[in-house]
């Protein structure tokens, strides 16, 4: 079944929660399979930092026939997430206001902005209820707003890989990664490759905390020997040069800043009130090995979402062990759905 790409135009002042304003906005989302007749197998995706929303690209296997989520049974929707740069409105795109693109002053964008935004997304597409809302990272950390922003949306929810708020050492890595595209002598330009070298160096710095040091100790050993350099030194450079051909440094920018903020407590509610609130059937998702949002961040969802299942993955690759090991995904996720009582579990 071939995905489809829409647009959602927004056209009335958006208020975002530092209280500046969006003039409008537009959300694209690509969809999968049907809507059944009572409109009840909704799957809503939330990508990652630099993710799109084409699941087919990056998640592939959980949206096929022999998936979780076979789009014969469901109707999957995912959106660009609102500052993106795969068709939602971003840094590049142009401020109605001025008719210039919005580059250094397009305003910060929090992740509960993000599932308002996604909110009135699902009104407009007439959906009263959502079978299940899943996303890993800054994804996952989505899921939980909405989550808790229309907790009587969601028959399950899925969050993975993420966390309540983001940790000193996530933000440490997000701020590395700032720091590196600021130091590109073209970064306070205003044109859309403005930084494009300070994102490589930017990603190169990411891929420390996506990973571990096991992981690059059995796949990025010894030299090339067709180029005599090192192959920890090529996957770096690999990946720096990957991403800036399909991202800017502007959104990569906005969105680390919006991990960094993110946070489920409000000024009038603790953490642990604003995840007491989610009523949906909950599995999180840990990963052993992941460093950047490690395993006890996941225990306190578990522990502070009512009735929430724990489920961990055993991956060598760190944080990314959530786009990589699909068949865990895919067991931890059968086993969800045909039990509902709290339990740990371990896949190896």
């Amino acid at each position: 079944m071939i995905a489809t790409h829409h647009d959602f135009e927004y056209p009335k002042q958006f208020e975002l929660e530092s209280g500046k304003v969006l003039p409008g906005f537009r959300l694209r989302y690509t969809t999968l399979g049907r809507l059944n007749a009572d409109r009840t197998n909704t799957v809503w995706v939330c990508h990652a930092l630099t993710g799109s929303s084409d699941v087919t690209q990056w998640w592939a296997p959980l949206f096929s026939e022999e998936g979780i989520f076979a789009p014969e049974k469901y109707f999957i929707i995912c959106v660009n997430t609102l500052g993106g740069c795969y068709g939602s409105t971003g840094p590049l795109s142009v401020n109605p206001e001025t008719k210039k693109p919005y580059y250094h002053d397009f305003p910060q964008l929090t992740t509960r902005d993000v599932a308002r935004a996604f909110d009135l997304l699902r009104k407009h597409l007439g959906l009263e209820k959502i079978h299940t809302l899943i996303g890993g990272s800054l994804g996952g950390q989505q899921v939980l707003q909405w989550a808790i922003l229309q907790p009587h949306v969601f028959g399950h929810i899925v969050p993975i890989a993420c966390n309540a708020f983001h940790s000193p050492w996530g933000i440490a890595f997000n701020e590395a990664q700032r720091m590196a595209i600021e130091a590109d002598s073209t970064w306070k330009e205003n044109r859309d490759d403005a930084g494009c070298e300070g994102l490589k160096a930017a990603r190169a710095i990411a891929m420390l905390s996506y990973r571990n040091y096991t992981c690059y100790g059995q796949t990025q050993q010894g030299i090339w020997h067709d180029s005599n350099q090192f192959k920890a030194v090529t996957y770096q450079r690999y990946h720096g040069e990957k991403l800036a051909k399909r991202f800017n440094a502007f959104t990569y920018y906005v969105l680390s800043r919006m991990m960094d903020s993110h946070q489920v407590g409000t000024k009038s509610d603790s953490a642990e009130e604003a995840l007491g609130r989610i009523q949906g059937k909950t599995l999180v998702i840990g990963i052993d090995s992941d460093i950047l949002y490690p395993l006890q961040e996941q225990e306190y969802l578990a522990s502070a979402i009512p009735g929430a299942r724990l489920a961990v993955l055993s991956s060598l690759y760190g944080h990314d062990g959530f786009l990589a090991e699909f068949g865990q995904l895919k067991q931890a996720l059968q086993h969800f759905y045909s039990h509902h009582t709290q339990t740990l579990f371990l896949y190896e």
